[in-house]
């Protein structure tokens, strides 16, 4: 049985009702406004993860690492790293600005950076034009924050797992559709030669998955200006009360933009910081483990890698994607009812150690055999099992960091702090990692596997944070 927090502060007009006390029936999600707000949120990991399978390529075609196969991590983390160090400068700008101009003209903003954006990414022939070309994606960029924000307005207490868990399965079929398409379209001349002569195309080489990115990001913004309705209170038609009439939709209206403009040190309470916290480990282990398994996949078998194309990279990370995005769709909403968020939290984070354990084994079959054989298969594909567990924390985190708010007026702020918090793990994370990596395999720390152990370390200071979040969760209803 679920209990209520004593502690906690409640705004009249949102109370707060536990989950599990009253057994309510469960609201019909609005399905169409949903669905919109999903194609808005796919873009991101299409456009983010189309790079991935041939990053490590484009950065040895420069010629900056001077033919030196184990210094490309430091420059890939860097590049990867660059969005996130951006968008954690701004994404809280952004979600508190959407709690005052609405959602829908951030959500407008940041499609349209990430579409120019990946233009010129796939323009770049220098180190500096990378550099400019993410920098502005992430400056740009507070979507993920408001994204879910939306979504918490648009679910109650009876239906929050199902509108949440879409944001995980929509973003694994962009971990699907990107590292495919990136891996597929890199290189075109070389695999339609007929349709891709021109001297454009050995020019810019990996300009056609940019492009077809961006192409999926105008046709988000097209169906965001006409389908999508914007989910902000003071920004919605006010209805007029029966009994009050307009004087009472007014006062709520000045309370709700009050309560928007509250500092956001009032914000920082142990409610809300420690699903916050969870968050961000969860963050920078998770790019950790995005950044290095390409990396790993592409190293040279004479470093410890597998040594892998960009086609094979990006139809094991599609696999990977898809994988995860099916148990999300089919079991996460069950999962949640059966053994709740926190429990289901705690055995995800759990699954992170052992998948970091596989890429010493792995590395350790490939130089002992020689090529990548079946047993590697086998690994890659128990490897796969877990990471898709471990996909299932995000999740339980969003509900919990979405129950934290004290009114929904402030779910902007909340999120905003949230995706802040992400963005700053993810900038850190990608360094952190090919760096480690790099270092490892330069020095030979660990016979090369020093970054998975550190990783591992991490790894337990999660679940040790995961085990303070509130055993009971609780949500608000209007």
């Amino acid at each position: 049985m679920i209990t209520i927090d004593s502690h906690r502060v409640a705004s009249e007009t949102t109370p707060l009702a536990p989950v599990g006390v009253l057994k309510k029936p469960k609201t019909p999600l609005p399905k169409f406004q949903i669905g919109i707000l999903m194609m808005l949120h796919v873009t991101e990991p299409i456009a983010s993860m189309s790079i991935f399978p041939y990053i490590n390529q484009l950065i040895r075609e420069l010629g900056i690492t001077g033919g030196d196969d184990a210094a490309v991590g430091y420059y890939v983390g860097i590049i990867e790293s660059l969005f996130f160090v951006m968008q954690s400068l701004t994404v809280l700008k952004w979600s508190r600005l959407s709690d005052r101009i609405g959602r829908k003209p951030v959500l407008s903003i940041g499609l349209l950076g990430t579409c120019i954006s990946m233009l010129c990414f796939g323009l770049s022939t220098t180190l500096w034009s990378l550099v400019v070309s993410r920098c502005m994606c992430g400056v740009l960029n507070g979507n993920a924050g408001v994204s879910k924000t939306v979504m918490a307005e648009l679910t109650d207490s009876t239906n929050m797992a199902q509108g949440f868990v879409l944001i995980q399965v929509f973003w694994k079929v962009g971990t699907f559709v990107g590292p495919l398409m990136g891996g597929v379209l890199a290189h075109p001349q070389d695999s339609w030669p007929g349709l891709f002569a021109s001297s454009f195309w050995r020019k810019y080489p990996y300009f056609l998955p940019c492009a077809v990115a961006a192409g999926f990001v105008v046709l988000a913004y097209f169906m965001l200006l006409f389908f999508l309705e914007e989910t902000l209170s003071t920004k919605r038609r006010p209805k007029t009360s029966v009994t009050g009439g307009d004087d009472v939709d007014d006062r709520e209206v000045l309370a709700q933009k009050s309560m928007a403009d509250m500092p956001m040190r009032s914000l920082l309470t142990p409610t809300i910081v420690i699903p916050i916290v969870n968050y961000a480990m969860v963050c920078i282990l998770d790019i950790s483990l995005r950044t290095l398994t390409p990396l790993f996949f592409s190293t040279p078998m004479h470093l410890g890698g597998l040594g892998l194309g960009p086609s094979s990279i990006g139809l094991w990370l599609a696999l990977f994607g898809i994988m995860d995005g099916l148990l999300q769709a089919l079991f996460f909403a069950k999962i949640v009812d059966w053994v709740g968020p926190k429990r289901l939290f705690c055995v995800a984070v759990s699954c992170f150690i052992p998948v970091m354990l596989m890429f010493p084994m792995m590395s350790w079959l490939v130089q002992t055999r020689g090529i990548v054989d079946h047993a590697i298969t086998f690994a890659l594909l128990g490897q796969l099992v877990l990471t898709v567990i471990w996909g299932l924390a995000f999740g339980p985190i969003f509900m919990f960091i979405t129950a934290s708010a004290p009114a929904k007026n402030v779910l902007g702020a909340i999120n905003g702090l949230g995706q802040t918090s992400a963005s700053v793990a993810r900038a850190i994370g990608p360094v952190l990692a090919t760096s480690l990596f790099a270092l490892s395999k330069e020095h030979n720390l660990l016979n090369g596997n020093a970054v998975f152990f550190i990783l591992i370390v991490l790894a337990g200071v999660l679940m040790w944070l995961a085990s303070q979040l509130p055993d009971e969760m609780q949500v608000r209803d209007e």
